[in-house]
């Protein structure tokens, strides 16, 4: 099994201000980790769930992917992070099995991690982010 667990379920949203507080009012969250992915014109709080984590994420530019996906679909889920062990060897398994890659290669993601995107019309409608953390020596 390369999955080892959900890493993250992102819900894109207009308002980061306001949706941290909402779920710090209803459920008492709080922020884990919070960063902006200039690469990817985002903005993301991370909010400890378990072993996983709620990423709320915004757009930080208008040709953002979550600012696109805002637009077109309004506030929601967005994409689904799958923590695996070892990211190209993960994403090649999707390639192999018909899946198609975004990226085509891994990238560094927030957190010090390395992710690869997996594209919904791959993958049954959902977006995916495979997600390998990666050990500080």
């Amino acid at each position: 099994m390369l999955l080892t667990q959900i890493d993250h379920v992102a819900i894109a949203v207009h308002d980061l201000e306001k949706a941290i507080n909402y779920y710090r009012t209803a459920f008492g969250a709080e922020v884990a980790h919070r960063e902006t992915v200039e690469r990817d014109g985002v903005e993301e709080a991370l909010l400890q769930v378990g072993e996983s984590y709620l990423q709320l994420t915004t757009g930080t530019r208008p040709d953002s992917p979550i600012s696109t996906f805002l637009e077109r679909h309004g506030e929601g889920m967005h994409h689904i992070g799958y923590r695996v062990d070892d990211c190209a060897a993960a994403l090649e398994a999707v390639v192999a099995a018909g899946g198609r890659a975004i990226d085509q290669t891994p990238r560094p993601g927030s957190r010090g991690t390395t992710v690869a995107f997996v594209h919904p019309k791959g993958s049954f409608g959902t977006l995916i982010e495979l997600v390998q953390e990666n050990t500080q020596d």
